[in-house]
């Protein structure tokens, strides 16, 4: 099934196709698996970075579009193939919108491993450091990225989802900081809730919609 990319307009850029195959230009297990779900109803094959054999590019931009951006160009470059990405974090208010850009780094031990607890320890001890009048107010953003080989057109998305942090971590549903993430009005963390659920709200989801409303038949 067939699907076609409708340009920003710039010019007389054309449409664009996507095709049948698409390359996720992450090596996140996690990361994957939502995109695939997203994915799912479209009828494209997804073929990941690691699946390619490709490398990951070093993520130097300073805001999730910026290495949303360079992810899929690399990807889409090095493959021949439409190539999409995704950049994304946590954003703690009292923090000054940390993590930010810098949520996988925090998550990573002296090895370079990611141990998504340690991250998520991390987060609550700056937090709870400023004491208990600290707002536990977060958002979770996303910036999806999709480039095609040779010509460095690329598209960026960006969606968010606003909610408060919670400690102790619950939950061993989704990935990364989800466990202490709930969303605004809901009670179970990212880590508890239904994972179709999750993908109907998530800063992903969001994301994903903008991405689809350029998508034709």
């Amino acid at each position: 099934m067939r699907r076609h990319f409708r340009c920003a307009a710039e010019g007389d850029r054309p449409v664009r196709e996507i095709g049948d195959k698409l390359v996720i230009a992450t090596h996140n297990s996690g990361k994957l698996r939502e995109i695939r779900a997203l994915l799912a109803p479209f009828g494209i094959e997804c073929l990941s970075a690691a699946d390619l054999d490709l490398p990951s590019p070093d993520e130097t931009g300073v805001t999730f579009a910026d290495n949303a951006d360079l992810k899929a160009r690399s990807a889409a470059d090095l493959s021949g193939l439409p190539a999409l990405s995704d950049d994304s974090g946590l954003c703690v208010d009292a923090l000054g919108g940390r993590p930010g850009v810098f949520t996988a780094n925090w998550a990573e031990d002296e090895d370079g491993n990611r141990d998504w607890m340690r991250g998520m320890s991390k987060v609550w001890q700056e937090l709870d450091a400023l004491g208990p009048e600290a707002s536990r107010d977060a958002h979770f953003a996303c910036a999806l990225a999709i480039a095609w080989p040779n010509d460095g057109q690329c598209e960026t998305f960006e969606g968010r989802v606003d909610g408060t942090l919670v400690w102790p971590p619950r939950g061993d549903k989704g990935f990364g900081y989800d466990p202490m993430f709930a969303a605004a009005g809901r009670d179970e963390t990212f880590g508890e809730m239904d994972q179709d659920e999750k993908h109907r709200i998530s800063h992903r989801a969001d994301a994903f919609a903008k991405l689809v409303a350029a998508l034709e038949k």
